[in-house]
């Protein structure tokens, strides 16, 4: 993660000075937002038509917050309708980077990731120049980019994914609703709770800077995590029988916690694989057809253990652990 400034890339992750070596999350900063007819957002954000082929998504398999936009794009059918680029998992001196010739020094090309098609780029920081010459700021994945006005929709993937839940409904047929009307209450209940103490909440206790900032990530993290294992043992899903964004927006933290989370960020109090119920509903969310496709733990393992040297100088990436996804018990030795 870092900045760019004045046209250079800054290695910065937080502001120990202001922040009391706590780490915190800078907002996206392209928010418009894609609908059916084109039509102004919720907030009254520009809008932007769906149409099939128009749109094209910058993703990491690593991150997971493009993890998010990679099983809506899954779920709702759009995979002939919008395509995609990968970046490479280690994200060095230039940030997140495409593969070719021209990668940091130290970088190297793992299986997955793809060459920049639409202008032949060599760093994402590219595509958000080319949407804002003078752009200054995080440079973050994903990115919706409009090849016909050439400008970035949106980097934020908690509206991203709202955007696919029915913008292009018209053009697939497929109406599944993961934000349905009757729920939208509980689930941006769930999303308060569970963004802040989880989601980020790994974040926040992996780029702490002090012993005070990390403790108290911790607790929140844990905390939450004994919250949700107990919600769990009285239902399938976080709102009942129906997988809504709440769980989706869930997963892709919990299938990064034992394989990154535990040892790299030093949430090390429980895996997901001691609670009771946890685990049981990991797998049933990642038994859902095409799910597991969305998920490469070679990239999410070589992207945090490589790219963060300030966590993991060493640049050593572990080979475990190993946990079967597939199977309704657990660790392969069950």
């Amino acid at each position: 993660m870092g900045l760019l400034q004045n046209g250079q890339w800054v290695d910065q992750w937080y502001d120990t000075k202001s922040n009391q070596g706590k780490y915190v999350r800078e907002d996206a900063r392209f928010r418009n937002w894609l609908t059916a007819d084109g039509s102004p957002g919720p907030d009254g954000q520009q809008g932007f038509p769906a149409e099939s082929g128009r749109y094209h998504l910058y993703v990491s398999l690593a991150c997971p917050w493009a993890h998010r936009t990679l099983i809506y794009r899954k779920l709702k059918g759009l995979e002939s309708h919008l395509d995609i680029t990968v970046v490479e998992p280690h994200m060095l001196a230039n940030g997140w980077e495409f593969a070719g010739p021209n990668q940091s020094e130290t970088a190297r090309h793992i299986e997955g990731a793809n060459k920049e098609p639409l202008y032949g780029f060599d760093f994402l920081y590219q595509v958000y120049t080319k949407a804002a010459a003078d752009y200054s700021g995080r440079v973050t994945v994903p990115v919706l980019w409009d090849k016909q006005t050439q400008t970035i929709v949106s980097n934020e993937s908690s509206e991203i994914i709202r955007m696919f839940n029915t913008a292009f409904n018209g053009i697939t047929g497929n109406t599944m609703d993961l934000y349905p009307a009757e729920l939208t209450d509980e689930i941006d209940a769930l999303n308060d709770w569970i963004y802040p103490n989880i989601n980020n909440g790994v974040y926040r206790a992996g780029f702490a800077t002090t012993q005070e900032a990390y403790e108290h990530a911790f607790d929140d993290l844990f905390d939450a995590l004994d919250k949700l294992d107990t919600l769990l043992q009285t239902r399938r899903y976080l709102t009942g029988n129906q997988i809504t964004e709440a769980d989706w927006r869930l997963f892709t933290t919990l299938i990064r916690f034992d394989s990154v989370y535990v040892g790299h960020f030093k949430t090390n109090k429980k895996r997901i694989e001691d609670y009771q119920a946890v685990p049981g509903y990991l797998r049933d969310l990642y038994q859902q057809p095409g799910i597991a496709e969305t998920v490469n733990f070679e990239h999410i393992k070589q992207h945090y253990y490589f790219s963060h040297s300030q966590v993991n100088p060493t640049r050593v990436v572990p080979k475990g652990p190993e946990v079967d996804y597939n199977s309704p018990h657990g660790r392969t030795d069950n």
